[in-house]
């Protein structure tokens, strides 16, 4: 059984959320209906702080302190560059 429902959004959004629709073959309606379904379905994700903590040994650096360096190498890695 559906439910008749009354939303507010700014007119750009509609505008956006209507060609989107249109897009996809789908009436707006059908649109948000599913949006809601999706959003509805997937499983929250709560921080969990453990997972972050005793992967590995730090190589005797301060990621705090040497950050910027250390996402440079990383970059740098990732883009062939070397060091």
């Amino acid at each position: 059984m559906m439910s008749r429902t009354q939303i507010s959004i700014d007119l750009e959004t509609k505008r956006r959320a209507r060609k989107r629709a249109s897009e996809l073959g789908i009436s707006f309606a059908q649109y948000i209906r599913g949006l809601v379904a999706r959003d509805l379905e997937t499983p929250s994700r709560d921080a969990d702080p453990s997972l972050v903590f005793d992967l590995g040994t730090s190589c005797n650096t301060d990621i705090a302190r040497d950050k910027d360096v250390l996402v440079g190498r990383a970059v740098s890695a990732e883009r062939g560059l070397g060091e």
